[in-house]
């Protein structure tokens, strides 16, 4: 089968411009944080910007906040941080709704919410560095690391790392994730998926994966001879100084303001389903770290996150062909699947990223690399309005003309400040940990 990602014409102009501006600054390492100017941490000793005050950029923040405020009457919504970057500095950061409406508890920039399926960057991310460390071979058939991973006609003898992230396994969509939810474990699920039915030849189509994807999970404990929880701290988030970052259920639970999960405006049971995939959807962190992840996605943080690594993961490796004619899909082309990330060319600019949902959690992550300008989101609800928020930043940033991608300028509920009551946002005055 050919995908438009074999022909260099047309991600050219695009994906190897932006290629040729990952360039990494020069920073060095100390108590776990990355230190240098404009490196990440640098920005650790200044006041967030997460007062108007302090709100930086080309982008009207005051009018993109009325927005954002005036989105969260949506039934649907509880709970959302939202942090942006501009020229690779944090520019925007704010909370909205409560992490607990129940209890009365606010959203702040601390509060800690589940990346669900951006968590797969990690992944790609690790498997990269890995493989530069010479600890494990991206060459190498996928049966060589003795994982549960079983596939039709013995495919995982012939598939390597980079089909598994890609997810060119063959398999159909999402295989064996309801047994999951059920409660099965992961690696008995694993093993039986060679009993699922094909969508395509084992490496040639796109076919989102959870179960099969957090092979790598084995790979990583095999390889590394530690779990895939401790390599992804020791390896990434620890260096990076997101403190906030980690994996499991008590990462979650266990921080003194997290998001509780909503759907249909009821609170949730909260299910370890997803966490038994940890590398598939397992990670969770405050906003001010997943920003702080997308810094480093860009370039901010080289000694850890290699020029040559980023180029790797983030480079399209298969057509997911995806789209639509109507909001920002009509500006949409060329969407792919690199190794954990996505991408597409909105209006002639190459994006790099991911979102991702779990019962009662949403989050997204979209990025140039090129001009290092970026917008990440947590939200503990089913909502999906918020997916086309980035849209409307890219637009400022971009100097598009504005757009209602969210669609709340016709309806009512969204005009009418009286129609609902007030919305916390944080008290700056207990940000601290």
């Amino acid at each position: 089968m050919k995908h438009w990602l074999r022909s260099p014409v047309v991600w050219t102009a695009s994906g190897l411009a932006a290629g040729a501006l990952l360039i990494g600054l020069n920073v060095s390492r100390g108590g776990g944080v990355i230190a240098g100017t404009p490196a990440i941490a640098a920005q650790a000793s200044v006041a967030l910007p997460d007062m108007p005050d302090r709100w930086q950029g080309k982008v009207d923040y005051a009018a993109f906040d009325a927005r954002i405020t005036r989105m969260m009457r949506d039934p649907e919504m509880v709970g959302l941080s939202v942090a942006t970057v501009e020229n690779g500095r944090l520019a925007f950061v704010r909370g909205y709704g409560f992490a607990d409406r129940e209890a009365q508890l606010a959203v702040t920039p601390q509060t800690v919410f589940r990346w669900a399926s951006v968590s797969k960057g990690v992944a790609g991310t690790l498997a990269y560095k890995l493989a530069q460390e010479g600890k494990l071979s991206l060459s190498a058939p996928l049966s060589s690391f003795g994982t549960s991973l079983k596939l039709s006609g013995g495919a995982e003898n012939r598939l390597a790392i980079p089909d598994l992230l890609a997810h060119r396994l063959g398999l159909s969509r999402n295989a064996y994730d309801g047994k999951l939810e059920s409660g099965d474990p992961a690696p008995m699920l694993r093993n039986m998926l060679s009993t699922v039915p094909q969508q395509c030849m084992p490496g040639d189509c796109h076919s989102y994966q959870n179960v099969a994807y957090d092979a790598f999970s084995e790979i990583v404990g095999n390889a590394t001879k530690m779990p895939y929880e401790m390599a992804a701290v020791q390896k990434l988030f620890t260096p990076l100084g997101m403190t906030s970052a980690g994996l499991g259920m008590t990462n979650l639970t266990g921080a003194a303001n997290w998001a509780r999960p909503y759907r249909g405006g009821r609170v949730q049971t909260l299910s370890d389903a997803y966490f038994r995939v940890p590398a598939a959807a397992g990670v969770s962190s405050n906003i001010v770290d997943l920003a702080r992840w997308m810094q480093a996605q860009m370039g901010q943080a080289p000694e850890v996150i290699s020029p040559g690594v980023r180029a790797e993961i983030h480079r399209p490796r298969v057509a997911t062909y995806r789209g639509g004619r109507s909001g920002p899909d009509s500006l949409i082309i060329s969407h792919g699947y690199g190794q954990g990330w996505r991408s597409h060319i909105y209006d002639g600019h190459w994006l790099v990223g991911h979102g991702g949902a779990v019962n009662g959690y949403r989050a997204a992550m979209w990025f140039d690399p090129a001009t290092q300008n970026g917008i990440v989101m947590l939200w503990n609800s089913g909502s999906t309005r918020p997916f086309r928020l980035p849209y409307e930043f890219f637009d400022q940033v971009y100097d598009r003309p504005f757009s209602d991608w969210i669609d709340i300028d016709k309806d009512p509920r969204f005009v009418d400040p009286g129609l609902v009551a007030p919305l916390p946002v944080a008290d700056p005055t207990i940000l601290a940990d």
